[in-house]
């Protein structure tokens, strides 16, 4: 119970490293430096939401024969609304945006900045927690070493997410100390989320395949419409390109050499 205790905190520092930069980086991170993160963002979330949750949840369902993509796609459309939802409901700002989306509110440029990241950061807590689930069910083809791979790509993916968050907090007169705690506060959804996910997994067994594809659909989400759009405005997309090629290759070196 340990080491999966480990597992589900593994992302969590990885916010937290990022988030740390605040006290080592001067300035806010250059353009072409932060395209080139968002890029190699995204290509980690992508490449584990085919190998480390897409295809674990066909494999689960491999007795339904050719019925077998079922749970994947229902799981992975459920995914999208959801996050669709939230999307259009919870109030966050993204960094370089002075526009508020969701529902209309009062609450301060800073607290929208931290309610940005943290919506990116639900499906990879659930898709961390899912996947544990999926090891002790061992009803997929998932080991230890393969759950730890998705843990440790999602937190590779989550370092440069805790960078961006507070080194703009710093910018907004708030002090480093402050800018830290907001910054690896905002990554603190991803444990929580993985560990309930855990224990709603651990009780409704069956359930696990749509659970796994739910979190891809989540993630795939947050990349489509958040990240990918980010890494590409103004010149030089290819930076963000060539990111994402660098995280797809990252994390499916992790899930296929470790799993």
């Amino acid at each position: 119970m340990l080491s999966i205790s480990i597992g589900l905190l593994i992302p969590f520092l990885g916010t937290a490293l990022g988030a740390a930069c605040v006290f080592f980086v001067k300035d806010k991170i250059k353009e072409n430096t932060q395209k080139a993160l968002l890029g190699f963002a995204s290509g980690v979330m992508i490449a584990a939401s085919v190998w480390s949750l897409l295809i674990p949840s066909m494999d689960m369902s491999s007795h339904m024969g050719k019925l077998s993509f079922i749970p994947a796609a229902v799981g992975m459309a459920l995914g999208i609304i959801f996050l669709l939802v939230i999307d259009k409901t919870v109030p966050h700002m993204h960094i370089g945006n002075n526009e508020c989306e969701g529902i209309k509110c009062g609450l301060a440029k800073s607290t929208m900045l931290i309610l940005a990241v943290t919506l990116h950061n639900i499906p990879e807590g659930m898709a961390v927690g899912v996947v544990f689930a999926g090891m002790l069910s061992q009803g997929a083809d998932i080991t230890m070493t393969g759950a730890f791979a998705l843990s440790i790509g999602i937190a590779i993916q989550n370092f440069p997410e805790g960078a961006i968050i507070s080194l703009p907090l710093k910018n907004e007169n708030i002090s480093k100390p402050k800018a830290f705690a907001y910054g690896a506060l905002s990554g603190i959804v991803e444990p929580i989320g993985a560990f309930i996910t855990l224990m709603l997994a651990g009780f409704i067994t069956p359930a696990v395949p749509y659970l796994l594809s739910f979190a891809a659909g989540a993630m795939i989400y947050v990349v489509v419409e958040e990240l990918i759009p980010e890494a590409s405005q103004g010149e030089h997309s290819n930076i963000g390109t060539l990111g994402f090629a660098l995280g797809f290759i990252v994390m499916m070196i992790l899930d296929v050499a470790l799993g």
